[in-house]
């Protein structure tokens, strides 16, 4: 039996917030707990949840994120906590990581980045870093890969770090150079084996080519 992560969202906006509850949903191993668009609310429902993980906007009636941080911090609440915000600034950022926040993801993040962070954090494996915060924010320069991501269900980072592995990188080098850590870029590149049917690094590189991604 699969044991899941029981996560509670924080948003005011209730549509984005029933989107992001859809998506993690979809997960079979996470759970959630509930969903709250007052900070204040949260706060009083976080007394009794137990839940492994916090998911909060910055931008919130009654209490804002930063001050939920502050009282899951002053609480010393056994907690991991995610922002998701729409702000790409670094002032923010680090204002968050001193509140002890585990990791920082933007809204407009591809969904699969949204997932695999929960998982690092879990694993108590995610590096937090300004600069991988923004490469959140670029443009997409795998759009016409589109076909490949349906077909093999591959994620913008897949493809991102299939693209490095082509190119002859090792883990440390496409750790360094996604501000990943080299647990992480192993993680992914075993799921490409499986995604992508190889058996080995050679295999691996051929489809990378004949994907175009060399």
């Amino acid at each position: 039996m699969t044991t899941k992560t029981k996560i509670v969202l924080a948003d005011d906006h209730k549509l984005f917030a029933a989107g992001i509850e859809n998506l993690l949903s979809r997960e079979e191993d996470f759970q959630v707990e509930g969903v709250y668009h007052n900070g204040k609310e949260l706060l009083e429902a976080l007394e009794t949840i137990k839940a492994d993980l916090l998911i909060t906007d910055m931008n919130m009636p009654g209490l804002n994120g930063l001050g939920i941080l502050q009282h899951i911090k002053k609480k010393r609440w056994k907690i991991k906590t995610i922002v998701l915000s729409m702000y790409d600034e670094e002032e923010i950022f680090k204002k968050c990581i001193q509140q002890g926040v585990d990791a920082y993801v933007l809204k407009n993040a591809d969904p699969d980045e949204l997932i695999f962070t929960i998982r690092e954090v879990m694993e108590e494996r995610y590096l937090a870093n300004f600069e991988q915060v923004l490469k959140q924010a670029e443009e997409d320069e795998f759009d016409q890969y589109d076909h490949f991501k349906t077909a093999f269900k591959l994620s913008k980072r897949e493809l991102e770090i299939l693209k490095w592995i082509a190119r002859g990188k090792s883990n440390k080098e496409i750790a360094d150079q996604l501000y990943l850590s080299v647990f992480t870029v192993e993680t992914h590149r075993k799921h490409l084996h499986r995604k992508l049917e190889v058996s080995s690094m050679a295999e691996l590189v051929k489809k990378a080519l004949e994907m175009g991604l060399g």
